[in-house]
């Protein structure tokens, strides 16, 4: 076997290596994913709580659980969670601030996306149009804020429009305290009047792309392998027809 096949068989089985290892670990996302899918569909067939029950507890431990609330909104300090979009259509989520009438919160509000509203810039809407009883007895999902971003959250160019959902910019916006969480309040996510709110559905419990991932990668391992085989058997033919001259 010359040098050259020596060489190219050494770097076969090292692409091979990494090429099964990038498979492997795309299966361990895979199982990881399949056990959060599964912890999720546990808490959102469990028995709704009210929002008073969960208390002060971690957000971990209470994500994606099923909670009633009845609260009184406040519509004037509501925000527009903006370039949103929902059956492929532009619009905002509205943020709406909401106090427990239990009182078990205190002076802490407790954000409500209360739902999609068509928007063809995706920034302003109706909000007048947008409001709903000024008592609210919705179901909802405990949902956590989106991780805090370097960079502008609010839209200049829109009073009451914002980037992402961080809770000491709206905080400071709303003036009030808001709770270690939001509500992803339920119902019907079908659009009837673009400028009445539809529920947001809940995100999907998909697996993602990680098994075709793995398949993918352990197919390159093989094509390495492959590759090297055939280069050997084809420097040994290559061989034994110089020796035979």
């Amino acid at each position: 076997m010359s040098r050259r096949t020596i060489l190219f068989g050494v770097v076969a089985v090292l692409a091979a290596g990494v090429c099964v290892r990038l498979g492997l670990w795309q299966l361990d996302r895979l199982d990881q994913k399949r056990a959060v899918n599964a912890l999720v569909r546990e808490r959102r067939s469990a028995p709704p709580v009210t929002i008073s029950a969960i208390g002060s507890q971690d957000t971990s431990v209470i994500h994606w659980r099923h909670v009633t609330i009845r609260g009184v909104a406040d519509y004037d300090a509501e925000l527009a969670h903006a370039t949103r979009s929902q059956s492929g259509a532009p619009g905002v989520h509205l943020l709406t601030p909401v106090r427990p009438l239990d009182g078990a919160w205190g002076d802490t509000s407790i954000l409500v996306l209360r739902g999609y509203v068509y928007a063809p810039d995706g920034r302003t809407v109706d909000w007048a149009m947008a409001r709903e009883a000024d008592t609210l007895a919705l179901e909802a999902l405990v949902m956590e804020y989106s991780p805090t971003r370097e960079g502008a959250v609010r839209m200049p160019s829109t009073a009451r429009a914002v980037r992402f959902v961080d809770r000491d910019t709206l905080q400071s916006i709303m003036q009030r305290p808001l709770a270690p969480f939001v509500l992803l309040a339920l119902g019907d996510s079908a659009t009837r009047d673009v400028n009445r709110p539809a529920r947001v559905p809940p995100p999907s419990l998909s697996e993602g792309a990680h098994q075709s991932y793995a398949f993918q990668w352990f197919a390159f391992a093989t094509v390495a392998i492959v590759g090297f085989v055939a280069v050997a058997r084809a420097d040994q033919q290559k061989a034994r027809g110089d020796g035979a001259m």
